[in-house]
């Protein structure tokens, strides 16, 4: 009976082992985004498409969102409001840069409600490749 308890364990720790691994995305993106053009937004748009669609969910992507690319996540300029939903939905995360909604005087409830926030968008972007992120500017 020891014997089979012990061999229990093991074999659960060996499927625990998996399941941790398989959680963990392969892939890992941060993108940053400091533009008001709407065909970088629109290129933007494509590029998450075609990642989700080629590597599904072994890809975590984090947009961070500073400068002049803070209109991209306003309700009153983006053009792009449900595309941000539905990738929203999907796991990839839009980060905006307090320090740019300070500057610009641009309050959290002109954004729209899938934006995420940081204190500093290049340093979210520092942080993200020290922790091994591929980095993309967009």
């Amino acid at each position: 009976m020891k014997q089979l308890t012990i061999l229990a364990v093991l074999l659960l720790s060996v499927i625990n082992g998996a399941v941790a691994q398989t959680a963990e995305p392969k892939h890992k993106l941060v993108m940053q985004l400091n533009t008001s053009d709407t065909l970088i937004w629109k290129g933007l748009m494509n590029n998450l498409k075609n990642l989700k669609a080629g590597w599904g969910d072994s890809v975590k992507v984090e947009v961070v969102v500073h400068g002049a690319g803070v209109q991209f996540m306003m309700k009153d300029k983006t053009t792009q409001a449900d595309k941000i939903a539905q990738f929203k939905k999907m796991g990839i995360e839009f980060v905006v840069c307090e320090n740019t909604l300070r500057e610009r005087n641009v309050s959290k409830d002109q954004l729209l409600p899938e934006a995420g926030f940081v204190k500093m968008g290049v340093g979210e972007i520092i942080l993200k490749q020290e922790a091994g992120w591929s980095y993309i500017k967009l």
